[in-house]
């Protein structure tokens, strides 16, 4: 069996025991504001990011990790490594995958750099998922396909906490966020084949909460689900409400609430919440 370095950015919610995997390596991604340059989860955590937004002058703004970042990673990773799988955020949404890929030519070891398609803990998932795959014995081309196919099951709805920063970094036309908050309206934004569209709107965030649930539960009768993820920007006591309502409803499926993270949050706004699933996941 080869064995296999997993690689994600930092747009992936890792929990203590992920980070101290000894064979998951996770390459940041670099936050500007107002000039100056942070390490996403190294010097700039996000409570610090949101507390900075309020003062900023300019919009800030993400950069995804160079191709250089990449390739000295791969380099060191090729003395203890058969192969490498690099698990990470939406082509449509950074650069990252490309990064990676040109990266990838200037190494001797093989990379498969996959396009998640999402952020946050669903591409999280799917890293375990790979690993559950490869503890299972199964190898390398049938695991990456496996995790493909599984990656375009996903559905993921956001109520996004701050239209003006989503408008101000350039992820909102400027007639969609003058709509937004004229009307009053909470768009529901959906994240569909890797890139953000608004699904629906609603009147209010318990409407459009409301819509989010009806989704789910469509979902759930089409096919029995058995996690569901909460997203949440920097408030975790609103999704642990929000879990707890969907738990007197849906008793079978395993509620878990993750944050989003700094880098996210940059575009999203403190008071964001979201709500994702994968319906491939048995």
């Amino acid at each position: 069996m080869a064995k296999i370095a997993w690689v994600t950015d930092s747009t992936a919610f890792l929990n203590n025991d992920l980070r101290n995997n000894p064979d998951l390596y996770q390459i940041p991604m670099t936050i500007i504001m107002d000039g100056k340059e942070f390490t996403d989860g190294v010097d700039l955590t996000p409570e610090e990011l949101y507390a900075s937004l309020k003062t900023l002058d300019t919009p800030p703004k993400t950069s995804q990790p160079s191709i250089g970042a990449f390739r000295d990673l791969y380099e060191n990773l090729k003395k203890n490594y058969d192969c490498i799988i690099a698990v990470l955020v939406s082509a449509k949404l950074s650069g990252t995958v490309s990064s990676s890929e040109q990266a990838a030519q200037l190494v001797d070891i093989p990379v498969y750099s996959i396009d998640s398609k999402i952020l946050s803990y669903p591409l999280t998932r799917l890293i375990l998922k790979g690993m559950e795959l490869e503890e299972a014995g199964l190898g390398v081309k049938d695991i990456i396909s496996k995790l493909v196919t599984l990656r375009n099951t996903g559905e993921t709805y956001v109520l996004i906490g701050s239209l003006e920063q989503l408008h101000r970094s350039g992820r909102m036309s400027g007639v969609q966020f003058f709509l937004g908050s004229m009307l009053n309206i909470k768009p529901i934004i959906s994240v569909h084949d890797g890139e953000l569209s608004v699904k629906e709107k609603a009147r209010s965030e318990r409407k459009a909460k409301d819509k989010i649930v009806n989704l789910l539960r469509s979902a759930h009768e089409k096919k029995t689900l058995k996690e569901v993820f909460i997203l949440y920007g920097l408030h975790p006591e609103e999704a642990e409400t929000w879990k707890k309502e969907l738990q007197e409803e849906f008793t079978g499926i395993e509620f878990g609430c993750y944050s989003l993270g700094a880098t996210i949050g940059v575009h999203a706004g403190e008071n964001t919440l979201g709500i994702s699933w994968l319906n491939g996941l048995e």
